[in-house]
């Protein structure tokens, strides 16, 4: 019998990206056309996902490298910078 995962579980890259993901869509009104990740420094639900993403807005694209800050399992701030 498989263990279910808790809130201290190793995140996958997929699930933080996901994450990021939903949290660009309702903080921001974001969606995300693509996402590469180039560091992952989250361990234990805590830390910095580093990507470089593509996001679309009203129909208007536009490049980014984004810092998402995650405690216990969730965004909880995010840096930006355009590309």
């Amino acid at each position: 019998m498989k263990k279910e995962h808790t809130m201290s579980a190793v995140l996958t890259e997929e699930e933080l990206k996901a994450k990021a993901v939903r949290y660009l869509k309702t903080q921001y009104g974001e969606d995300t056309v693509s996402m590469d990740i180039r560091s992952n420094d989250v361990e234990d639900g805590s830390g910095v996902l580093h990507v470089d993403c593509r996001v679309s807005v009203g129909g208007s694209q536009s490049d980014w490298t984004k810092w998402f800050t995650f405690k216990n399992g969730e965004v909880a701030s995010m840096r930006w910078r355009m590309r």
